[in-house]
């Protein structure tokens, strides 16, 4: 059976059915975000943790220059270790059928004997390698759907000066390649960039390493510090040329992994938190207004001897039946969009398969945040109402007090139209009221603003990055530092314009007991190809000595402008030099150090000598360009800025659009329930002030215009608030986003304003019609009827 207070809860639903439903789809909204966000996060570890485990990922990394097979059982004596696996890894220049651009693989040697002892194989499709056979690979599945080959496609590869062709028998996936980017880009090229895997007798004969080895993989047992293994490999290493162990959270794939779960892990606690915060507000409202239109009922209810805990649970059931609606909504919407979001993520991670599970804690810790917001906001109204004495319930609510305007105050009352005062003496009677309904359409302008923010940033990281930084077309690495005559060679190709020289020194840069491995990079002080640029637009000059390292470098070794730091080159002949720093550059990726490549040569004890070079070319000779570096045995890699260009574009550019839609979407759900619920309480609250008017004379608009008047003073108000929240927003966004990997500049487009205004302003005149139409169908006699 059904309780009397249960049936007025169920007539009170039916009644305000309406902002009911608003106020369930702005719960529905935070809870949706909450879900979406923890169980992409929980997918995203989940299937990391997995993967990882399966297919044994390595701890510790190293790279050499050539070391004999004997060392690999002095590193397996070392405390700590568990395993050990050495190989052979070398880039080479790849020529694809239908690709005019060189592209580059990442070529890997693979035992076929017994299965290795790291970084294992999951094979999607085709065979494994055969032993002794040259011309068969292993391909990353990206790669190959990017270029548009499948089993026994055939591309060619220039392996240590000789031309190859090489035939696809596998479609591999490896843990140390789940985000496959090429050295020096910012994103994942999979149509210029390939993971190939050869088997290891064939690819050590043809780079003449019979029984020796240039790369090392290293488990360690469990609760082993990683720092101490690295210090003794380091030590057994260097006469063989190691260019420094570093761990698995400096590996490339894990730390790009990483940092976007981070990101991931800051990002979705921001929106749930906004949505909530604006559920409670409402809640508050339409409860507080709920009991005092309910007064004489609350007073019969005490009279027939129902308790005030009894009244206050049924006015909470009213709050938690709303919930549970939006919780349940949110839940479902929330499964979809990260069910939906995952198909998005494997664009950019090479995993077999993305493991989604959604946690039942998730989606009760979504419905208990959901529901205590809720409370907290309905508790002040239901307190009130229950601590009513019924003698006093039973009288009609005092009217509110009524004084001037502050326009009227300051003596400029005659100066506004009577419609505007009856406005503004409604807005200045309900400060509270009217003040966060001012804070809930901000909170929704601001949503847009953050939400285009991103896609602003990445506009702007385009354009500094590829245009203002990296002025050239396309740059390469050869496989040994070389004489600058190879420069000289480059320009005197037909079509190129310019061509200037780099170095790279791989270093472990060190301030007293801080240490980080990073690559110092070379160029000219007069370049016109590569730029020094801060987030914020300042170029910044190379000096003729010293070092300009990253900010992001600086804070992490904890020196500043001026400071000296301890260079330990890892290559060549490894001097140890203490260099000056001479500036910080706030730039956009990576821990990066530069430096005058004479100054470099000289600290490297050398002659002039470059590691590549940078380059400018008529477009029409670059498909001849690219034939000639596909068939240059000493060009290891090429990278193409037009290239680089296309795949951010497709990468990051597609995943903002999908965002950017689901925060619009959010701020119209924001700002047609503030907007919808505020015209509603407003219309209850005045009908019978609005009755009267009509009576006495005044037009269903000049009546609408008061009414709605008061939601659209607000929401005017609202927007610039809002411009101003999303900026700040945005800004503490950056901040929680300045990682290591990559740090967002702080770029608001004017156009990302006018869609966070023109977008409210929509969704609130949207909610206005809606309200008008009601205002239209008011009963003048029954509004009028006294109710004493």
């Amino acid at each position: 059976m059904i309780s009397s207070l249960d049936r007025k809860l169920l007539r009170d639903l039916s009644q305000m059915k309406g902002q009911s439903f608003a106020i369930a789809i702005v719960i529905a909204a935070g809870v949706a975000t909450f879900v979406n966000s923890r169980t992409i996060l929980h997918s995203l570890e989940l299937t990391r943790s997995t993967f990882y485990e399966r297919y044994r990922f390595a701890d510790v990394f190293a790279k050499v220059k050539r070391a004999p097979d004997a060392l690999a059982e002095r590193l397996a004596e070392i405390p700590g270790v568990a395993q050990v696996e050495t190989r052979i890894v070398e880039l080479v220049t790849l020529d694809v059928p239908g690709l005019n651009e060189p592209a580059v693989g990442q070529l890997i040697s693979l035992p076929v004997t017994r299965p290795p002892r790291l970084n294992q194989l999951y094979l999607r499709r085709g065979r494994q390698l055969t032993f002794g056979r040259d011309d068969e690979v292993l391909a990353s599945e990206a790669f190959l759907k990017a270029n548009h080959l499948d089993l026994g496609g055939k591309f060619a590869a220039i392996i240590n000066g000789r031309r190859k062709e090489l035939r696809v028998v596998g479609v591999a996936f490896s843990p140390e390649y789940v985000f496959q980017i090429k050295p020096g880009d910012m994103l994942p090229d999979p149509k210029h960039f390939a993971i190939l895997w050869m088997e290891h007798e064939a690819l050590s004969n043809a780079y003449d390493m019979d029984g020796a080895f240039n790369d090392i993989s290293i488990g360690l047992t469990r609760g082993t510090p990683a720092e101490d293994v690295i210090h003794r490999v380091d030590t057994l290493m260097e006469p063989y040329g190691c260019l420094g162990a570093f761990p698995r959270k400096d590996q490339l794939s894990n730390l790009l992994l990483e940092s976007d779960i981070q990101g991931l892990r800051t990002a979705g606690l921001i929106a749930p938190t906004i949505f909530l915060c604006v559920a409670a507000f409402l809640l508050n409202v339409v409860l507080t207004r709920l009991t005092s239109l309910q007064r004489e009922q609350i007073a019969a209810l005490k009279a027939f001897g129902y308790t005030n805990l009894q009244i206050a649970w049924h006015y909470m059931k009213f709050v938690l039946l709303i919930t549970i609606a939006g919780g349940i909504i949110g839940t479902l919407g929330g499964m979809w969009l990260a069910h939906d979001f995952t198909k998005l993520f494997l664009r950019v991670y090479q995993y077999p398969e993305l493991v989604f599970q959604v946690q039942p804690n998730v989606v009760a810790n979504a419905v208990l945040v959901a529901g205590g917001a809720a409370v907290l906001g309905a508790f002040g109204a239901i307190a009130l109402a229950v601590r009513l004495p019924p003698a006093e319930a039973m009288r009609p609510e005092p009217p509110a007090s009524f004084g001037p305007t502050i326009l009227e105050r300051i003596g400029l009352g005659r100066l506004v139209p009577n419609v505007a005062r009856m406005i503004l003496r409604q807005l200045e009677r309900h400060p509270i009221k009217t003040s966060f309904s001012l804070l809930a359409i901000s909170m929704s302008v601001a949503i847009v603003v953050v939400g285009n923010f991103m896609r602003n940033s990445v506009d702007e990281v385009i354009q500094t990055q590829f245009y203002d930084v990296q002025r050239y077309d396309l740059s390469l690495a050869t496989v040994e530092p070389v004489s600058v005559d190879a420069v000289r060679e480059l320009a005197s190709l037909p079509g190129v314009y310019q061509c200037e020289p780099r170095r790279f020194v791989a270093a472990r840069l060190r301030v007293a007991n801080r240490s980080r491995r990073v690559g110092i990079m070379g160029i000219r002080r007069d370049s016109a190809l590569m730029r020094l640029k801060t987030r914020t637009g300042i170029f910044v000059d190379l000096p003729p000595d010293g070092l300009i390292i990253s900010k992001k470098l600086a804070s992490v070794l904890g020196v500043k402008a001026g400071q000296t730091v301890r260079v330990e080159a890892l290559q060549d002949k490894r001097p140890n030099v203490d260099v000056t720093v001479v500036d910080l550059l706030d730039d956009i990726t990576g821990l990066n150090a530069y430096m005058d490549i004479d100054a470099l040569n000289g600290l490297m004890r050398e002659g002039p000598r470059v590691s590549g070079a940078m380059l400018t070319a008529d477009p029409k000779y670059l498909p001849a360009i690219y034939r000639e570096l596909k068939e240059t045995p000493r060009v290891a890699s090429i990278t193409i800025r037009q290239a680089s260009v296309d795949s951010f574009r497709n990468t990051v550019a597609k995943n903002m659009l999908h965002m950017r839609m689901i925060n619009l979407t959010f701020s119209i759900i924001i700002a047609l329930g503030v907007v919808y619920n505020g015209a509603r309480i407003s219309l209850s609250e005045r009908s019978r002030e609005l009755a009267t008017l009509r009576v006495i004379g005044f037009t269903k608009r000049e009546i609408s215009t008061i009414l709605l008047g008061e939601i659209g003073t607000v929401t005017l108000l609202g927007v610039p608030f809002g411009l101003v929240m999303g900026y700040w927003f945005a800004w503490i966004l950056t901040l929680f986003l300045d990682q290591e990997v990559f740090r967002f500049p702080f770029v608001i487009a004017n156009s990302t304003y006018g869609l966070a205004a023109a977008t409210v302003l929509a969704a609130s005149i949207a909610s206005a019609l809606l309200v008008r139409r009601k205002l239209d169908d008011l009963d003048l006699i029954a509004v009028l009827k006294s109710r004493e």
